[in-house]
C-alpha cells in the first residue's frame, strides 16, 4: 500500500490550494484566524475526494496526535482481524488496575470480560482512554501502531506512550506526533483505500459516526444535512484536534485532520476556532458544486 500512500502524500505536499498566504481561501483565512486570536500554532489539511481539491496549512508541522491516534489504533487491530490475526469477538478482563483518567465505559465494566469490539466502540464513541489502552495492549503496544503505519506508508506519523502520558504535547517532543498531511493520507487508506476490507471499512466508519464527544467541533460548524464521522482529540499545552471523514449530501467524501496546539485559550475558545473551520470547508465546497 506503500505507493498509493505515497502519492496521496505528493498530492497534499503540491501547491494546489495550500499556500499559507492564500488567505482569499475561506479555509485558510480560518485557520489563521484562530492563529491570531488564539496565540496558537495551527495546521490543517483537507481533501475532497470527489474533486481533487485539497487544502492545507502548516500540513507538513509535526502536531501532538492526543485522541486521534484512537481511528489508527483500532484500524489496525481491524487489519489484524481481516488477515486472521485477531478476532475482535476475543474478550479479555478489565481490572481496577486498569484504570485511567477519564474512562466513563470502562469504569462500569470492571471485573468483566469484555470484546475488543466493543472496547473500541468506546474508545471511539467516548474517547475512553482505558479502553484504548486495551486496544494496545492487544495490538503489542504503542510500537505496534507506528508499524502498521510504515507498513501501509505512513513514515511520519509515530504513537510512542499509552493514555495518558501520550497527551502531554511537550512542544519539541516528537513522541506521539503526526502532520495534518499524514494523518489524511492515513485516514483515507483507511476508509476508501485497500488496507482494510469492506466489512472492516464499514465497521471503522461506524464507529467514527458514532462519536458522542465531537459536538462543539466540527460538528458544530458544517450543516446539519452532511454526514460526518469524526475523532477528537485534547491534551497539553492548549492542544485540541479532530480528524474527519465528511459527507455533503449526494457527493463523494472529503478527509479532514484539523490540530490546534501551544495556546492559553479556553475549550471552548479552541472548539469554536474549530467550528469555525469546519463552517469555512461547508461554505467552500458548496461553492465550487
Amino acid at each position: 500500500m506503500a505507493p498509493v500512500f505515497s502519492v496521496l502524500f505528493a498530492i497534499f505536499l503540491a501547491t494546489q490550494a495550500q499556500a499559507a498566504g492564500a488567505t482569499e481561501n475561506p479555509i485558510i483565512a480560518a485557520a489563521q484566524q484562530a492563529e491570531t486570536e488564539l496565540n496558537a500554532r495551527v495546521g490543517l489539511a483537507i481533501h475532497d475526494t470527489g474533486s481533487g481539491n485539497s487544502w492545507q496549512y502548516n500540513a507538513d508541522e509535526r502536531f501532538p496526535m492526543t485522541s486521534t491516534f484512537k481511528v489508527l489504533a483500532c484500524g489496525a487491530l481491524l487489519a489484524r482481524q481481516d488477515v486472521g490475526d485477531e478476532d475482535l469477538s476475543r474478550q479479555v478482563p478489565i481490572s481496577q488496575s486498569d484504570l485511567v483518567t477519564y474512562s466513563p465505559v470502562t469504569e462500569t465494566w470492571v471485573g468483566q470480560d469484555i470484546s475488543l469490539a466493543a472496547l473500541c466502540d468506546a474508545t471511539l464513541r467516548t474517547s475512553d482512554n482505558t479502553a484504548a489502552n486495551k486496544v494496545l495492549e492487544a495490538l503489542g503496544g504503542p510500537d505496534a501502531v507506528t508499524t502498521f503505519l510504515r507498513s501501509m506508508g505512513d513514515e511520519v506519523t509515530q504513537l510512542d506512550r499509552w493514555e495518558t502520558e501520550l497527551n502531554e504535547a511537550t512542544p519539541g517532543d516528537l513522541r506521539d506526533t503526526t502532520t495534518p498531511a499524514a494523518m489524511v493520507s492515513s485516514l483515507h487508506e483507511l476508509l476508501l483505500g485497500e488496507v482494510l476490507s469492506p466489512a472492516a471499512q464499514a465497521t471503522l466508519t461506524q464507529w467514527l459516526e458514532g462519536n458522542e464527544v465531537g459536538g462543539p467541533l466540527l460538528r458544530a460548524g458544517i450543516p446539519d444535512d452532511w454526514r460526518i464521522g469524526d475523532r477528537t482529540g485534547a491534551g497539553g499545552h492548549g492542544s485540541r484536534s479532530v480528524v474527519a471523514i465528511l459527507w455533503p449530501p449526494g457527493q463523494a467524501p472529503l478527509i479532514a485532520a484539523i490540530y490546534l496546539t501551544q495556546s492559553d485559550a479556553s475549550m471552548e475558545q479552541r472548539n469554536a476556532a474549530i467550528a469555525a473551520i469546519g463552517t469555512a470547508l461547508a461554505e467552500t465546497v458548496s461553492s465550487m458544486r
